[in-house]
């Protein structure tokens, strides 16, 4: 026994000195973990950046059974290091900053053995992001789906959801002042105890585009050949200065109204022109995700909707990663750059996906490996009175698959963040 034999040399037995020094050298692996012993602490650590912090320290947890002296720990080729006893259990943190992105093995041996209990992976990764966003695309999303976002947020306490609201909550003379601040409330209790973004959502309602002062289009609908609502009419029909004063006006009504300032935005329909993202830019937004994964809408295949996008968007797909577009081309990344972070839309809505294709958009992104450089999945689903109890089933088990991959929890590299938070990662 290495024990043995380390008292021995350092003539440990029997002179006051309980154990001996830890051994420089490893143990062999086990054929199989013990599983007398448990480990809690092992595995995933996020390599951070602007935007996440690193998960520069491993906290050990070590349960033990009866007749367990001492328990030494090494890491990859850490200097060896021994854990110490604390109500009932071993621990220690070990630091891990000098490793590099990449995946390691930790030894873990009780009282000296030559033969680890327990062979553990630790990996070094940059964060794969998953971002949680909802489209307001009507004045009043309706009760219940509040509720549901609410439960949503006790069953996945990592999770933060990015709210795009439309403006026109505020100008739909159907939604009375009363229910207005309803909705307020509910919004700022999620931003404050949640930590979520309250982000800009616009279909540009002719209630809302009219009580900015302009005239509202009504015939560039992505579904029919006139609305004289304007909620189907494309964003990219008001040019930037038009735009630019929508962004002011809705700017405007959220803090009249109790809200932040929204520094990012998703274009309703996704039909962000080269204009609107200008003007978004000229406002001093951070980020838009209207870059759409139109392949995925192949629901509205025939529609003007569909034709659009897939001509407007015609490079993003199922792995298409944050950029700053050219300001002139929305599709390229090539100078002069927009200040503007573009984050395509790659996990679309969960209305035009299933839960199979979701957690599939959610492997493409990530194949399980650790990352040498941020990933990003952006998903959502539209909060309204139509909400089904399908699409909630979908987005619960698309935040299963989610959570099991956890930074938090060590077991993936998936943070849950906003989009404003994201774009410090890419600057």
């Amino acid at each position: 026994m290495r024990h043995l034999a380390a008292l021995l040399g350092l003539g440990l037995l029997g002179c006051g000195s309980e154990f001996p020094a830890p051994d420089t050298n490893p143990p062999a692996a086990p054929t199989e973990n013990d599983p007398a012993f448990s480990v809690r602490g092992a595995g995933w650590h996020i390599v951070g950046n602007a935007a996440t912090p690193s998960q520069d320290t491993m906290s050990l947890e070590v349960f033990f059974p009866p007749g367990t002296e001492f328990v030494d720990v090494w890491v990859a080729d850490l200097p060896v290091q021994r854990l110490t006893v604390s109500n009932g259990i071993f621990v220690g943190d070990i630091d891990i900053s000098g490793l590099p992105i990449g995946s390691y093995d930790a030894l873990f041996a009780a009282n000296g053995s030559d033969v680890a209990f327990a062979k553990l992976p630790v990996v070094r990764s940059a964060p794969y992001y998953v971002l949680v966003t909802t489209d307001w695309d009507f004045s009043d999303p309706g009760t219940n789906v509040l509720d549901y976002q609410d439960r949503i947020h006790d069953e996945h306490p990592e999770m933060r959801i990015t709210h795009f609201i439309g403006p026109y909550t505020f100008t739909d003379p159907t939604v009375l002042p009363a229910r207005q601040q309803e909705l307020v409330s509910w919004l700022v209790e999620q931003r404050d105890e949640h930590r979520d973004e309250i982000g800009l959502h616009i279909h540009p309602y002719c209630n809302f585009v009219e009580s900015a002062g302009l005239t509202c289009v009504i015939d560039q609908s992505t579904t029919m050949a006139m609305d004289p609502t304007g909620y189907t009419i494309k964003v990219e029909a008001y040019d930037r200065q038009q735009f630019g004063i929508l962004l002011d006006h809705a700017s405007m009504l959220f803090e009249t109204n109790g809200l932040n300032r929204p520094k990012t935005f998703r274009a309703g329909g996704w039909t962000a022109g080269i204009d609107t993202l200008n003007a978004l830019a000229d406002k001093g937004f951070t980020a838009d995700t209207s870059a759409l994964n139109w392949a995925r809408i192949e629901e509205w295949e025939g529609k003007e909707l569909y034709r659009w996008n897939m001509e407007h968007w015609a490079s993003i797909g199922d792995t298409s990663q944050p950029y700053f577009p050219n300001t002139s081309d929305p599709l390229s990344s090539a100078a002069p750059n927009s200040t503007l972070l573009e984050v395509p839309d790659n996990g679309v809505m969960i209305d035009y996906v299933s839960l199979t294709e979701m957690n599939g958009l959610f492997d493409a992104n990530w194949n399980g490996e650790p990352l040498s450089t941020p990933a990003t999945l952006m998903m959502g689903f539209h909060p309204s009175k139509q909400f089904s109890r399908g699409e909630g089933d979908r987005v619960d088990g698309f935040l299963d698959y989610s959570d099991a991959r956890s930074s938090v929890s060590h077991l993936g590299p998936v943070v849950y963040i906003t989009l404003d938070e994201l774009v410090a990662a890419y600057r």
